[in-house]
């Protein structure tokens, strides 16, 4: 496996996208985060694929990491799905394969999405906690945490873990806080903010903004959707109920689903070892390695 390196796409705005890819030189698979994150949460997920000899290919998704803030402030679900769509369309152009991906949250929405209006985008989707029908409650959750600091910030990288550790207190507190710094950008006056757009938030076109007719009308496409599908849920999720994923995949024609234990909505950072290995199993089982 090569070391990774930094590239970038182009959205359907026009809008750039940082992208790492770790090139195992072989399937290309596309990875997008959840909303609020940046594609660093995929990284030792990333290293596994590579080393099985696939081409991880991780984005910052519009509005989050390195990759621009539009200045349209489009940021709801049926833009980032366009944005995808460019990705997944240039991906197979520069590798000559029809991707995977695996979508967490926002990511895994906006790769419904996109394969709805496009069924040959795709070869295979892994959905990282994440279904058409989610619990009101538990989106209110995530996004009053999001929103709660936006504006205000921390004054140093221990305040930011404090307010993680309050919001995610199932989850061992890391030793090392360079990680953290990953996730936040440190501005003018010293404060550190997340490293995302208030506006995905706050703006005009959010990302609550037409969200509910299109998870209709990604739900009532289910039946529809025939490519490979594997669904993995964290047992003690906000935002996914076991009713949700059996839902799911009864009504998706080549879709699955396996539970793990000890994970919330953030699966991949909660049980990553057990995250990675459902993952790879799936992957080297549908035509990817």
């Amino acid at each position: 496996m090569n070391a990774p390196r930094e590239i970038a796409f182009t959205g359907a705005e026009g809008n750039r996208l940082a992208a790492t890819l770790w090139d195992g030189g072989g399937h290309p698979v596309i990875f997008l985060h959840g909303g609020g994150q940046t594609r660093r949460a995929w990284d030792a997920t990333a290293r596994s694929i590579a080393e099985r000899g696939m081409r991880a290919i991780a984005v910052d998704q519009r509005g989050h990491g390195e990759s621009a803030w539009v200045e349209s402030g489009n940021y709801t679900f049926a833009h980032f799905a366009q944005d995808m769509a460019a990705v997944a369309r240039q991906v197979a152009e520069r590798f000559h394969a029809r991707p995977s991906a695996v979508g967490a949250s926002l990511g895994g929405l906006a790769s419904l999405a996109a394969q709805t209006d496009d069924e040959d985008l795709l070869e295979s989707l892994i959905l990282v906690d994440i279904t058409p029908r989610m619990d009101p409650e538990g989106v209110a959750h995530i996004q009053g945490f999001m929103g709660a600091r936006m504006e205000e910030g921390f004054s140093t990288l221990e305040e930011a873990a404090d307010a993680i550790t309050a919001y995610l207190p199932h989850r061992r507190r890391p030793r090392s806080l360079e990680g953290l710094r990953k996730n936040l950008r440190l501005d003018a006056d010293g404060r550190y903010r997340w490293h995302w757009d208030p506006a995905f938030i706050k703006g005009a076109h959010n990302i609550n903004v037409g969200a509910d007719a299109l998870m209709q009308t990604i739900f009532d496409a289910l039946p529809r959707l025939m490519l490979p599908v594997l669904l993995v849920r964290g047992v003690q999720s906000e935002l996914v109920h076991e009713a949700y994923a059996r839902e799911f995949v009864e009504r998706t024609p080549s879709a699955s689903y396996v539970d793990v234990g000890g994970a919330g909505h953030m699966v991949a950072g909660d049980r990553n070892d057990v995250f990675s290995r459902a993952v790879l199993d799936f992957l080297t089982g549908n035509k990817a390695a």
